[in-house]
C-alpha cells in the first residue's frame, strides 16, 4: 500500500510589495541639470540650495517637455508580484534596468496569485472599448477553487520532476504565470513618469489609460515611494497631465 502524497502546501496572495531599496533622488537634481545650460559650473549651487525656491521651473520644464533634467536621478526598488506583471513590466525598457529571480538556478516556492474581493473580473465589449465591472460572489468563488487547484496541480508536477533528478531550467515549464516572482527595477524619474502615464489611471490624466489591475497596483507603490523624494516633480507631474516630458 502506497503512502498518499501530502498536498501542496501553497500560499495564495492576492497583493503585490513594492520596497524603494535604494535612491538618489532629489528635486534638486532636476534644477542643476536644468541651468548648467545657461549658468554652466554656476549650476552647482543649486545642488544645496532648497529646491522649493524654484519649482516654477521644475513646471516650465514638465510642462513645456524638456525632458532630459528629469533623468539626474536613480531609484531602486524591490518588487514581489506575479510572473504575468514582470513579463508586462518589461515592456518598460529605455531607462530602466531589471534582475529577476531565476528559475534555473532555485528552487522555486509555491506562492500564487488569486484575485481578491475587490479585483473586478467581468470584462465587457470588445479589443478598444471594454470595461471590466464587478463578479459575482459565485464568479470569485469559482475563480479561487480553479485558480488554486490548478496550482497546487501544477506545482506538484514541478515537484515531481525535481525529485526524478530533473534540471530546475526543464522542470520550471510547467510552472503558471501566477507564481510569484521578485526583482529589482532601477529606473530614473523621466522613466517613471512614463510607465506611470502608461500603467495607471488617474483622473488628472491628459491622456487615459488602461492597465491591468496588478500592474497598476505595482505603479501605484513606486508611486507612492517617488513622490516621497522628489515631491516638486512629482506636484508638476500631476499639474501637467500625468505626461511624462
Amino acid at each position: 500500500m502506497t503512502d498518499t502524497p501530502e498536498p501542496t502546501k501553497a500560499h495564495f496572495r492576492s497583493d503585490v510589495t513594492v520596497d524603494l531599496v535604494k535612491s538618489a533622488a532629489a528635486d534638486s537634481d532636476v534644477l542643476f541639470a536644468a541651468r548648467v545650460s545657461t549658468a554652466g559650473e554656476q549650476s552647482l549651487e543649486e545642488v544645496t540650495k532648497d529646491p522649493e525656491r524654484s519649482k516654477g521651473l521644475i513646471n516650465f520644464l514638465m510642462r513645456d517637455r524638456h525632458g532630459s533634467p528629469f533623468e539626474h536621478n536613480s531609484m531602486t526598488f524591490f518588487i514581489s508580484a506575479p510572473i504575468f506583471v514582470f513579463r508586462e513590466f518589461m515592456r518598460h525598457r529605455v531607462g530602466w534596468s531589471y534582475n529577476e529571480e531565476s528559475g534555473r538556478y532555485r528552487e522555486l516556492e509555491p506562492v500564487f496569485y488569486t484575485p481578491g474581493e475587490s479585483r473586478k473580473l467581468i470584462q465587457r465589449g470588445r479589443p478598444g472599448k471594454y470595461e471590466f465591472v464587478e463578479g459575482t460572489p459565485e464568479q470569485h468563488a469559482l475563480t479561487s477553487r480553479v485558480m488554486e487547484d490548478s496550482y497546487r496541480q501544477a506545482y506538484d508536477a514541478y515537484q515531481e520532476m525535481l525529485a526524478a533528478g530533473v534540471a530546475r531550467e526543464v522542470a520550471r515549464a510547467v510552472l503558471p504565470v501566477g507564481l510569484f516572482s521578485t526583482m529589482y527595477a532601477t529606473c530614473n524619474a523621466r522613466s517613471l513618469m512614463h510607465f506611470l502615464g502608461l500603467r495607471t489611471q488617474h483622473e488628472l490624466a491628459k491622456v487615459p489609460s488602461f492597465p491591468q489591475r496588478e500592474i497598476e497596483m505595482v505603479g501605484e507603490q513606486m508611486e507612492q515611494h517617488w513622490a516621497g523624494l522628489m515631491p516638486l516633480t512629482h506636484a508638476a507631474f500631476n499639474k501637467n497631465g500625468r505626461v511624462a516630458p
